[in-house]
């Protein structure tokens, strides 16, 4: 498993070793003691989303203190954008993106720290996503901020995404409460 750093601080993609032979393949998906040395965190829940068609866009999506989560995020089937965007201030990364590519083929895995903002966008049908989380969900603390939010101007690649009622009615980021600090 390699552990590489992205250029927002603190947010990592991970690469699994892959062993392969004529029967097919195994990784190692996950590995407290090699994770945790690098990001310090304990998961506790696994969650696990379908998008039935390309173009479904999920995002961008929060947690407010005191429940706001770190996650690790694979897709399992089909192909994602997973985008994350730092909104924790005084961060050197503040409002500053990336975009991966997380697919089924290449395995790469995403670890989002805490005061991020994140979503994706299906880049096939049958999508499959799994992720997990070290704080539970909080439907109180649940928060979206508008995908498209000019402040951010990440380029998701698709011009009419399919969004749900929550998405397509969430505020700017200028507009919403969600606040983050940056902490080393």
């Amino acid at each position: 498993m390699e552990i590489k750093k992205t250029e927002l601080e603190g947010a990592y993609i991970i690469v699994p070793d892959i062993h392969g032979d004529n029967r097919g393949w195994f990784m190692e998906t996950y590995s407290k003691q090699k994770l945790e040395e690098v990001i310090g965190v304990e998961f506790v829940q696994d969650n696990h989303s379908y998008s039935s068609q390309k173009g479904v866009l999920r995002g961008l999506h929060c947690q407010l203190n005191p429940y706001c989560q770190s996650k690790l995020i694979r897709c399992t089937r089909g192909k994602i954008y997973d985008v994350i965007v730092d909104i924790r201030k005084g961060s050197p990364t503040y409002k500053k993106w990336i975009k991966v590519e997380l697919s089924a083929k290449n395995k790469i895995q995403l670890f989002i720290p805490k005061g991020f903002l994140h979503g994706f966008i299906t880049l096939t049908d049958d999508v499959e996503v799994q992720y997990k989380v070290d704080e539970y969900y909080n439907k109180e603390c649940d928060r979206s901020v508008k995908y498209n939010d000019p402040e951010f101007r990440v380029d998701w690649e698709y011009e009419n995404p399919i969004l749900s009622e929550k998405d397509k009615n969430a505020p700017l980021y200028k507009d919403s409460d969600c606040e983050f600090k940056f902490e080393r």
